[in-house]
């Protein structure tokens, strides 16, 4: 049963029309941080976004491309000339040693193809079918906000399921990083605010371990324990994207964030959230790595589960398909 509820408080953070929904539960905030800020109870609902250094462009009125149809989604297809790319993302996802592929807790199990209806999601693999499941922590109430570019806390993220609010914060990018100085007090990557518990921090280990306490069962994987050991795995990372995601490309800023279903350990969402970044785009972040019950969540809204999966509410878009989907950010929101 939904539960609604209205609290206020006040945060020095960008006014937002904030949207949350949970495997769990939904539930609608109001809250007020210099503007108000209202809550609803489902992502893919009214959100807008306005920064006190608002850029003239985040006024524009945004339309899908001329003549722009979503592609049918095409399992594990990777469009001609874009090989590189992905295994270029994947290098990391095997130096991180696939941190962010599982949610915690996750275990598998072979069934009977009966065992599971058809319209309920389960890998099946030829005439294979397993059952996957998690142990989830509890589930924030308001959505967490984290500003960051090319960060690794996004992999605890996934672990833990959770769906964040980001706001890109790429090297030479106008909105955000200004916000982050004057919220926290200097200009540091990656930087958390928490509007469930009015915690606000920076350090990604401390981020790390603040999450997995408030939200899982405390355990951080090995591979996001090892101190500096992680920082330079982390940056080796990147080595196969050449510093993708890194820096800003000049682009007009929507109204509203974009809703991403995705997860960092997959090269192909990697892709995707290096224009998001690039382009300075807020996006709501649905975490749905294996095990994770927001799979049968898009399987119910899209008929389909696979992902990277976008929904953009500034224009009524939404897809699948990794390449067509950064096509699709570049020609909507590049300046």
């Amino acid at each position: 049963m939904t539960e609604m509820l209205a609290n206020s408080v006040l945060l020095p953070q960008p006014s937002i029309f904030l949207p949350f929904s949970s495997s769990r539960s939904s539930r609608s905030i109001r809250r007020t941080p210099l503007v108000m800020v209202k809550a609803s109870a489902k992502p893919s609902d009214s959100v807008s976004v306005s920064t006190k250094s608002k850029s003239k462009s985040s006024d524009a009125v945004f339309t899908a491309p001329a003549g722009f149809k979503p592609p049918e989604p095409k399992r594990f297809a990777v469009k001609p000339g874009k090989l590189l790319d992905v295994l270029g993302a994947a290098i990391g996802v095997l130096l991180r040693l696939g941190t962010g592929v599982f949610v915690s807790g996750y275990s598998a199990s072979f069934v009977s193809k009966d065992a599971i209806p058809a319209d309920q999601y389960a890998l099946r693999i030829g005439g294979i079918t397993v059952k996957e499941t998690s142990t989830l922590g509890p589930r924030p109430e308001k959505l967490i906000e984290i500003y960051e570019f090319e960060g690794y806390v996004r992999e605890m993220v996934t672990v833990l399921d959770l769906d964040i609010l980001y706001f890109p914060c790429p090297r030479g990018s106008p909105n955000f990083r200004p916000m982050v100085n004057q919220m926290g007090g200097k200009q540091q990557f990656p930087y958390m605010v928490d509007p469930n518990t009015g915690v606000s921090m920076y350090e990604s280990d401390g981020i790390i371990k603040y999450l997995s306490e408030k939200y899982g069962d405390g355990t951080v994987p090995l591979s996001l324990s090892l101190g500096p050991l992680t920082a330079i795995t982390a940056g080796l990372a990147t080595i196969g994207r050449l510093g993708k995601g890194n820096l800003y490309t000049p682009a007009k800023l929507p109204p509203k964030p974009l809703v991403f279903w995705a997860y960092e350990g997959s090269p192909f969402c990697k892709l995707v959230r290096e224009v998001l970044v690039e382009l300075e785009l807020p996006h709501i972040q649905r975490s749905c790595a294996r095990g994770s019950p927001k799979r049968q969540e898009l399987l119910m809204k899209a008929g389909h589960f696979q992902v990277p999966y976008l929904e953009d509410p500034n224009t009524g878009v939404n897809m699948f398909e990794s390449a067509e989907i950064i096509e699709y950010l570049k020609q909507t929101y590049a300046a």
